[in-house]
């Protein structure tokens, strides 16, 4: 790995960077607070090709990797236009079908995928499971040669907004024991799939919803892969979505130290910037160093993963959203102190931030359980759980 980007991955992060910068923090949270989603972003970051930059070129995608499109949400992120279905639709789904679904599948979703025409959700979290997927009881039954999903999930991102979702589940043979998941590309006009959505208090035009299998009857080719998957299938897309939100939480942790940085550099106090203070300029000069150390992380994750290192990628790519998590919290909460009451203004647009933030230390895994992960993996700790 090298560290200076390729001419075609610097040319990439400035298209989207400029991109981005069209949109901004204004827009989306215009969009979110009238309760309506970033339609034109989206459609326009998958007309340009950002959006499945990591998927196959035979299906419609960039044919790059994770790396780029890591890139892609950073750049996104740090322009206060995060989109939260980039790390499900391409980063998860995408990787998952073009790995394991049939040419039938491939074909049928990943160019939708790719261009932004279709989005798809993802459904693994379970009200009674939290962080322990082997306790998934959302099943799969035969009924000839369809199948019949029953089952409920939680804390589902745009779902709303989708015109699939992935359904994360395990066949009726295998309803004890370690999971083997069987995964499900389900229609959302399909009946028997039904959704309510979970009042958050999050400002974000992408919302989260409880969702309702009764019965939902599937043909056969709806499974994705194996319905005796190994675990690998699943992690498959997970990885990746570690990988996305260590970017987020990345381009998010830009974005409010450059909002701290122009304030602090402008606002005078006795006669100086406020900036000129080391109580103010080592703080954010902190925050910068966790932040780029979490960017390295990331890049580390991602070329891992691109190179087809899964072992080392996660790892990585765990240990990257911790760090992203942990030094994006605490750049938005030095950018709320930088600007003072003006922090907390709708004005200065860091406000929404601090919420929002939380997010990357929780979802779509906990600190906690990232901690967990390393003790055992990285240093060999006896299980704690």
């Amino acid at each position: 790995m090298s560290f200076i980007e390729t001419e075609e991955q610097q040319a990439l992060r400035q298209a989207v960077a400029a991109m981005a910068a069209n949109y901004g923090q204004d827009y989306y949270l215009e969009k979110a607070r009238s309760g309506q989603h970033t339609t034109e972003l989206w459609n326009e970051a998958g007309k340009l090709g950002f959006i499945g930059v990591n998927l196959p070129e035979e299906y419609g995608g960039g044919g790059a990797g994770m790396y780029e499109l890591s890139m892609v949400m950073e750049e996104m992120s740090a322009a206060g236009s995060a989109l939260l279905m980039m790390v499900v639709s391409p980063a998860i789904n995408g990787t998952i079908i073009s790995k394991f679904g049939t040419e039938e599948q491939k074909k049928r979703w990943i160019p939708g995928i790719a261009d932004g025409s279709i989005t798809m959700a993802f459904a693994i979290t379970e009200p009674d499971a939290g962080s322990n997927s082997h306790r998934i009881t959302t099943t799969a039954r035969r009924d000839g040669s369809d199948w019949i999903i029953k089952g409920q999930k939680t804390f589902i991102s745009g779902i709303d907004q989708a015109q699939a979702v992935l359904v994360v589940g395990r066949t009726e043979d295998h309803k004890t024991g370690n999971l083997k998941p069987a995964l499900f590309v389900i229609p959302t006009d399909t009946p028997g799939l039904h959704w309510t959505k979970i009042e958050m208090e999050i400002t974000s035009p992408e919302s989260q919803f409880q969702v309702f299998l009764d019965d939902v009857r599937l043909p056969s080719d709806a499974l994705v892969g194996s319905e005796d998957a190994a675990i690998a299938q699943l992690f498959a897309g997970l990885n990746p979505e570690r990988i996305m939100g260590a970017a987020s939480a990345v381009g998010m942790g830009r974005f409010a130290i450059n909002k701290a940085v122009d304030y602090v550099k402008t606002r005078q106090v006795w006669k100086v910037p406020i900036g000129s203070h080391q109580g103010l300029s080592h703080p954010l000069a902190q925050n910068h160093i966790e932040i780029e150390l979490a960017k390295l992380m990331m890049q580390k994750a991602a070329t891992l993963y691109d190179a087809g290192d899964d072992f080392g990628a996660a790892e990585a790519a765990n240990m990257a959203k911790y760090a992203a998590g942990e030094a994006s919290v605490r750049a938005v909460d030095q950018a709320v102190q930088s600007l003072g009451g003006n922090g907390l203004t709708k004005e200065y647009g860091i406000a929404a931030a601090v919420t929002a933030s939380k997010l990357a230390r929780i979802a779509p895994v906990s600190r906690e359980m990232i901690l967990n992960f390393v003790a055992q993996t990285s240093l060999g700790l006896p299980r704690s759980y």
